[in-house]
């Protein structure tokens, strides 16, 4: 599956469904997001039934703010709706691919459970 073009239209959207979504935001100006798009697309390529999305942080900077994107490029994973990984940096293939597998292997029930424990200490 080829990478989507995300923006503040479809991230909701994207983002919230059900299924694992890994965001790359980047920069054309960026020399390491440049060297790390293609690891990015070989993944999207590998993995067709998981979302690859790419932000461009200089066309969508009011989504860049809202998750204060300070460093790119930033690999964000989201399974189900919710942020399970957020971290600047370009990974190297293997690292992407045991990422991935990691969060394949997630027991979501029990991450809603720690979700909904930590909502509730917090109020």
């Amino acid at each position: 599956m080829a990478t989507l073009e995300i923006s503040k239209d479809n991230f909701k959207d994207t983002v919230s469904k059900e299924g694992i979504v890994i965001l790359d935001w980047w920069a054309a100006w960026c020399g390491p997001c440049r060297a790390f798009a293609p690891t990015f697309e070989q993944a999207s390529e590998k993995h067709p039934d998981l979302v690859f999305g790419k932000v461009d942080t200089e066309a969508q900077p009011e989504l860049a703010g809202a998750f204060e994107i300070r460093s790119i490029p930033t690999l964000m994973v989201f399974r189900d709706g919710i942020l399970l990984f957020n971290q600047p940096g370009a990974l190297p293939a293997a690292a992407l691919e045991e990422l991935v597998g990691k969060v394949r292997a997630l027991d979501m029930e029990e991450v809603r459970r720690e979700v909904t424990s930590r909502q509730a200490e917090a109020k």
